[in-house]
């Protein structure tokens, strides 16, 4: 029987870039299913999140996610330009945001196409592996959808025919979210059991060993 789970996921966060490899390789070789859910980051939909929390959050989230990456043989450099236009000093997020909005109805254009965890290991890499200046310019993202087994342009273009189609598509996955037990990325849901972070990863893998993960 194959195994399924729900994965919320935002291309603002290095975490849901660090784990994508291991969803892809896990749906590679184990007869499991994963359901992509784009959601926006947290400093879009909880702006005042920031402003909330002690300044050693982020202090010790730029330390971790860095560690973190090395740990897991993972190329990482902070995303230029970062997804969200967002001021470090002042943890003051901008009212025009160029690039967020976009990358998020791809993100649900190319789960509608059926390509969903591709696009999302794909893009990730790009934004966060570190290789490239501007991943926003050129053909990087063009190329990246390739890869991915899709046309950049075609996503474009689906967007702009209906972007409310999309923007409800993504409403409706940051409401299920909450309802799926947390309200940060990456969130895997299995079985009605919420695992977040990209350390939960090997306990959902146990969990559905358990409940029967079968290899391919």
């Amino acid at each position: 029987m194959t195994l399924s789970y729900d994965l919320y996921w935002s291309f603002r966060s290095p975490y849901s870039y660090l784990v994508t490899g291991r969803l892809v390789e896990l749906e590679r070789d184990h007869d499991v299913r994963c359901t992509v859910r784009v959601v926006y980051p947290i400093a879009v939909r909880q702006p005042e999140f920031f402003d909330k929390n002690d300044p050693l959050w982020v202090q010790y989230f730029m330390r971790d996610v860095y560690r973190t990456a090395e740990y897991l043989g993972l190329p990482f450099s902070w995303a230029r330009p970062d997804p969200i236009k967002m001021d470090f000093a002042t943890r003051t997020i901008a009212k025009d945001q160029p690039h967020i909005h976009r990358l998020t109805r791809l993100g649900q254009a190319a789960v509608e196409a059926g390509r969903g965890l591709p696009f999302l290991d794909e893009v990730s890499r790009l934004i966060w592996g570190g290789e490239v200046d501007g991943w926003n310019e050129g053909d990087h993202l063009a190329r990246a959808t390739a890869r991915a087994g899709l046309d950049l342009a075609k996503l474009d273009a689906s967007v702009a025919a209906d972007p409310a189609h999309y923007d409800a598509a993504i409403e409706a996955s940051q409401i299920a979210q909450r309802e799926g037990g947390h309200y940060g990325v990456p969130l895997m849901v299995f079985d009605g059991e919420p695992f977040f972070g990209q350390d939960r990863f090997d306990q959902m893998k146990w969990r559905m060993t358990a409940k029967g993960l079968a290899r391919r």
